[in-house]
């Protein structure tokens, strides 16, 4: 991978690191769906103008937005907004062993033992840290993160070839067009109040929702999606565990949060069965 592009793909996990984490005190005035719906309203409405839209790929990026931003954001938000945002970096990390179970099932990739493994280790990790005091009466919370968690590693399967032939900044740009607007919608019906919501949200709340859409998505998904599109996931996926040391130095220093002793080995076996499933044979991954 040319040096241009390491340097991109490493800057992923710090902006979403960073975003995932400040969405947690914009829900205290925000609910989650309506937070995740107006995250990508507003980077959709801003990007689409530069694209053509893509129309024999309508059903892929339906799907797409559906899957990987309207349910899965939907659902890890609101798994955010009950867990601490210092395990809730660590669960997310389980998208990638999902990953290979979602391969395994649908594109029929036998795993390796290596891969096995990596992901027997990670999910004693997850059981390791949903025992911490600190998630204790959370369990739907986790169950949360990890469905989102799911659905992104799924998603990311069908957004692979669509990213290769129109490019990561279309790609993001008319997921947004799709998943703002659904998310809304769910929003209404399930959290209700919308218009009172957004009425009474304060200057710092939007901010958040200004970082969300322009930084985390127009540019963090954009170049995730174009360095996704031009090398293998197997080579780009690495990147990924830098996300929990980014959620981690936001959480601690900015939300001020406390990490608990399960929250460091629960995150310490979590992170060392993802890093197996990710080393690859080849001496120079990166």
């Amino acid at each position: 991978m040319p040096i241009r592009d390491i340097f991109l793909a490493i800057l992923v996990p710090i902006i979403l690191g960073f975003g995932f984490v400040i969405a947690k005190p914009a829900m205290d005035q925000l609910p989650p769906i309506l937070l995740n719906g107006l995250r990508w309203s507003l980077s959709g409405m801003i990007m689409c103008w530069f694209f053509p839209f893509p129309k024999k790929l309508f059903k892929s990026l339906l799907i797409i937005s559906l899957l990987g931003s309207t349910l899965q954001y939907s659902l890890t938000f609101s798994g955010l907004n009950i867990v601490d945002a210092t395990s809730a970096t660590l669960l997310i990390q389980c998208e990638i062993p999902f990953g290979i179970l979602i391969a395994f099932f649908i594109l029929k990739e036998k795993p390796s033992l290596k891969n096995l493994l990596g992901l027997l280790i990670a999910f004693i990790g997850i059981i390791f840290l949903t025992g911490s005091p600190d998630l204790q009466n959370k369990l739907f919370g986790v169950f949360l993160l990890l469905s989102g968690g799911f659905l992104w590693a799924f998603a990311q399967v069908i957004a692979k070839p669509v990213s290769e032939k129109i490019g990561g900044l279309a790609l993001t740009a008319w997921i947004g067009v799709f998943a703002g607007p659904s998310s809304i919608f769910l929003s209404y019906f399930i959290e209700g109040n919308t218009y009172q919501y957004i009425v009474n949200t304060d200057l710092k709340v939007w901010i958040i929702v200004i970082y969300l859409g322009l930084v985390m998505n127009c540019l963090g998904y954009s170049i995730w999606y174009y360095v996704l599109s031009k090398h293998p996931v197997n080579y780009v996926m690495p990147v990924l565990l830098l996300f929990p040391i980014t959620g981690l130095i936001t959480a601690i220093f900015v939300l001020g949060e406390t990490p608990s002793n399960y929250a460091y080995v629960g995150g310490f076996i979590i992170i060392t069965g993802v890093a197996i499933i990710l080393v690859n044979k080849r001496k120079n991954i990166l």
